[in-house]
């Protein structure tokens, strides 16, 4: 038997290239206390922290591989909760960059995270049309809301009544009783989706955002004011009345879903005209609730500022003023004194235009934020991958922003389509549409920026002091890297020069373009008249002229023949001394949009617009092989110097390595979000390096891992398992009607992984008893003490019992996902599970968890335990137990929160006297001074 091949395994080593990417949103965050300078932004599966003052990346909250989609900043600045396009969210602490909390309940992307005023608990709205709020310190699901049609695009929590409203692409507000977790009030006044929501003027008035222009106000009036306020009417005998219908001023109603619940009113109070004509991405008030600013889909941030009432009275007086100076001009005869003037207010009035800030490009989200000094700051991220902060002062009479910051340096502004290697590994070149950026592979700091014309293909010239580009328009671009300076540009192409190869001797290289011909070009070095220092240019040698367009060009290492890939869909081999025609490569479907030659000379590979990968010999042209390799074209094709293995990355999002010997997959590198467009492997074989249309560069490292394909495959199937275990159907909860809203649980392999511990954990239980029972028999029979061998399980476990095990596994599962485990338990564990509940409850440890499990397993057994006349005691003493302990508990909680409300007023009393003492010694010590300053005097005169 053969010994089978030993590979090697790549793995994601990092994520660079990419400032911030477009699906999420940036927002403010406070770090070392500092509020203001900090921003965080999502970059496709991690969250980046940028340092606005030094333009640095100072912090990486690492995803897993979904895309961020939302990100919110808890009240108290210490944490970030980060929601994903798989519908996860995770909670991630600043201080530390670890995300311990994950709460899986979404079966699509999160559109909205919103904290409650305190910060305890969390609303996440989703594609699938749920909002589900959390308890974060508890780290469960409190309930799900179902009723939109749509995707959630806000969810906000009202500070001072327990309520939620919600908005939706199915143009509904909805307002949401947290008590009865039911909506309440569903304001049908858009016609189109409703893309942003906020509350401003103390929650007195709700603003939202819509697909058109205009920004509608409505007052919030709540009824329990409302009744204070008017004379009490005769009561209504409750439900004896229709659902009441409010007719909106623009003709559409508002239906009150259960009208004996009223709880307030919303009237449309006008509309302020956006400047914009399109649709509002993101509508912000800032945290003073003053300041209130939204943009479309341009790159215009409009500004309004909210006036308090006191300027607004001001306002009135003025405007009354005037028509009253008015009426006084327009009246011909003295009657003045009895005018009456009204003068009628409106929301312009009330809600003031301030500004417009222009970005240097569409804008895809931002966030406000006051300093200390009472300027505005706002952040923007960018359509084209940069960060831009501005700031202004909005108590001025016409401010005007000022761009303070930007975030360029570490990014392209659009994708990047060509990479390359320096020859010692360390330096890597990326070219985009306006410029070539130089990266050290080991800091991944962008070293040089140069612009330049649409880069499509590149090099480092023999020494690595020079660089040469390939554009769109045609052209060769040379630059300097030591000055950064473009030292010739070239007209080479009369259309895109598509491919550019090195020849093996170093000498010269050669140049393929859409002008179907292949050009010779030769290094030389020339002196400018100017100066006395000669410089690298390049010399024309030869031409080749051709039938079709020319996509890709490649040199045999032996540079006896060149491989040419035309629009045809045949690459033609030729003999690079006389240009003869030597084989023509037939079989794509497709052209050939990529290829490479083998080291040896032995195997080209060629890569093609119909997803195959074809491996020929290249002594005969024969083809070897041919791979179905992606599911969309394939962009890009390398082989790993001094070996068989070639790198291809496709239109999929994928990379594969695979074997041109045994025709062989080896391994999948997945990470990209969208599409890939080129790869560079280094000369040494180590890195990989891969840009993307999600304007991330990737760098990917060869480990010393060996890679064995069986356990390759293995693992592709258990990934597919798990994956196909999270699609399955929810199971139905016993006894409750779909659309019940306390569920909020996903089925996931960790749920089903937890649940088959407690499975194993009650088994061992049954079997561990049954031997004890079995045991206490036999030293009966026996009448004396046989040594019973004790489980290797418990043992683990410093020698427990069998129910402190089961405890023990209870309290290793994740809060958020307790409930869902229990979920998929069959019935049949549940009486023993019920039994040992009763008894760690008397134990009197672990009070709130157990409470947890049993009154979900209530909950949803209801049922079957009721009828299950075996349970009944059981569940007597379970009534006792936990009404006597919870009472104990909740008495020990009072008085330690007595004691810290005792604290609490100790401590102020003590800082009141430090600061009276503080005071008191500070007059004393300038007393002091005063006096050495007259004796001072004094001995001078």
């Amino acid at each position: 038997m053969g010994l089978t091949k030993q590979y090697l395994r790549y793995v994601a080593s990092a994520v660079f290239g990419l400032i911030g990417s477009q699906k999420g949103n940036i927002v403010f965050v406070t770090l070392r206390g500092e509020k203001g300078r900090y921003v965080a932004v999502p970059a496709c599966e991690h969250v980046f922290i940028w340092d606005l003052r030094k333009g640095e990346k100072i912090l990486i909250l690492q995803g897993l591989k979904q895309e961020v989609t939302c990100l919110c900043p808890s009240p108290d600045g210490l944490h970030l909760a980060v929601g994903y396009e798989d519908g996860s969210i995770r909670i991630f602490s600043l201080l530390s960059g670890e995300g311990n909390v994950t709460f899986n309940g979404h079966k699509a992307a999160i559109t909205s995270l919103k904290y409650d005023q305190l910060g305890g608990r969390l609303a996440s709205g989703s594609k699938d049309t749920d909002v589900i709020v959390w308890d974060v310190i508890n780290e469960s699901g409190l309930y799900r809301l179902k009723g939109h049609k749509d995707a959630i695009t806000q969810a906000l929590f009202l500070r001072e009544k327990n309520l939620l409203v919600t908005s939706g692409k199915d143009t509904m507000v909805k307002w949401w009783d947290l008590d009865t977790q039911h909506c309440f009030k569903t304001m049908v006044g858009h016609r189109t989706e409703v893309w942003g929501l906020v509350l401003v003027s103390e929650e007195k008035r709700l603003i939202t955002g819509a697909a058109d222009s205009e920004l509608r106000a409505w007052d919030i009036a709540y009824l329990q004011e409302i009744a204070d306020l008017e004379e009490p009417e005769p009561k209504k005998v409750k439900g004896s009345f229709p659902a009441v219908q409010e007719t909106q001023d623009d003709g559409t109603s508002e239906v009150d879903e259960a009208p004996e619940d009223r709880i307030l009113t919303c009237r449309k109070v006008g509309s302020l005209m956006r400047e914009g004509r399109d649709r509002v991405v993101n509508l912000v008030v800032d945290r003073t609730g003053r300041i209130l600013a939204c943009h479309g889909t341009d790159s215009v941030l409009e500004v309004f500022c909210i006036l308090s009432k006191e300027e607004v009275q001001k306002k009135m007086d003025k405007k009354v003023k005037k028509a009253k100076k008015k009426a006084k001009l327009n009246s011909s005869s003295g009657e003045e004194e009895g005018l009456e003037v009204t003068v009628e207010m409106t929301l312009q009035d009330e809600i003031q235009r301030v500004t417009n800030i222009k970005t240097s490009a569409k804008i895809k989200s931002f966030d406000l934020i006051h300093s200390p000094q009472g300027e505005l700051k706002a952040v923007f991220l960018l359509q084209n991958n940069l960060v831009e902060l501005y700031t202004m002062n909005p108590s001025t009479p016409a401010p005007q922003p000022v761009r303070t910051n930007r975030i360029t340096i570490g990014g392209h502004r659009s994708d990047v389509r060509t990479l390359s290697f320096s020859s010692d590994n360390i330096a890597v070149l990326s070219g985009a549409a306006d410029s070539i950026k130089i990266w050290n592979r080991s800091t991944l700091q962008c070293i040089r920026t140069m612009t330049c014309e649409y880069a499509l293909c590149s090099f480092f010239v023999p020494g690595d002091r020079q660089v040469i580009i390939g554009t769109k328009t045609g052209k060769l671009q040379i630059y300097d890297l030591a000055s950064g300076n473009l030292l010739e540009t070239v007209d080479a192409h009369d259309g895109a020069l598509w491919s550019l190869s090195l020849s093996p001797d170093q000498r010269g290289f050669v140049s393929g373009g859409a002008d179907k011909s292949v050009k010779f070009w030769d290094f030389e070095l020339v002196k400018d008249e100017n100066s006395t220092q000669k410089r690298l240019s390049v010399k024309h040698t030869r031409t080749l002229q051709l039938d079709e367009d020319v996509l890709s060009v490649s040199y045999s290492p032996n540079q006896k023949l060149l491989a040419v890939s035309l629009l045809d869909c045949t690459v033609k081999i030729f003999y690079v001394d006389t240009l003869k025609f030597f084989l023509s490569l037939y079989g794509h479907k497709l052209p050939v949009i990529c290829m490479d030659i083998s080291y040896d000379g032995a195997l080209i590979v060629t890569g093609s617009a119909d997803r195959n990968v074809k491996i020929w010999g290249l002594d005969f042209g024969d083809c070897h092989k041919s791979l179905f390799a992606h599911d969309d074209s394939v962009m890009y094709l390398k082989f790993v110097p001094k070996s068989h293995l070639f790198f291809t990355a496709g239109k999929d999002r994928k990379i594969k390595q695979w074997d041109a010997d045994k025709f062989e997959h080896i391994q999948t590198l997945e990470g990209h979000h969208q599409e890939i467009w080129c790869l560079a492997v280094s000369p040494n074989g180590d890195y990989v390096v891969s840009s993307s249309h999600d304007k991330s560069l990737r760098l990917w490292e060869r480990t010393r891992e060996p890679l064995i394909l069986e356990d390759e495959r293995e693992m592709q199937r258990e990934a597919e398992y798990e994956e196909s275990v999270a699609k399955e159907d929810q199971p139905a909860v016993p006894g409750e009607t779909q659309g019940d809203n306390y569920f909020t649980g996903k089925k996931t392999i960790e749920t089903v992984k937890a649940a088959e511990r407690i499975m194993e954990a009650v088994e061992l239980y049954r079997e561990e008893t049954a031997k004890m029972k079995e045991h206490k028999a036999i030293c009966k029979a026996a009448g004396k003490e046989v040594p019973l061998p004790i489980n290797p399980i418990l043992m683990a476990y410093g020698n427990i019992s069998p129910s402190a095990y089961v405890l023990e596994i209870f309290k290793g599962i994740k809060s958020s996902e307790l409930e869902e485990s229990l979920l998929v338990l069959p019935f049949s564990y549940v009486p023993d599970i019920l039994m040992l509940l009763n008894e760690f409850i008397q134990q009197g440890s672990d009070i709130e968890l157990l409470c947890r499990c049993l009154f979900f397993l209530l909950r949803i057994h209801f049922g079957q335990i009721t009828s299950n006349q075996m349970l009944v005691p059981v569940i007597e003493k379970l009534k006792e137990t936990t009404i006597s302990k919870v009472r104990q508990v909740r008495d020990v909680i009072g008085f330690n929160m007595a004691g810290l409300d005792f604290l609490k007023r100790e401590c102020e009393a003590k800082s009141e006297v430090m600061f009276f003492a503080d005071a008191t010694s500070h007059l004393e010590e300038k007393k002091r001074k005063r006096k050495k300053r007259e004796k001072l005097i004094l001995t001078l005169t």
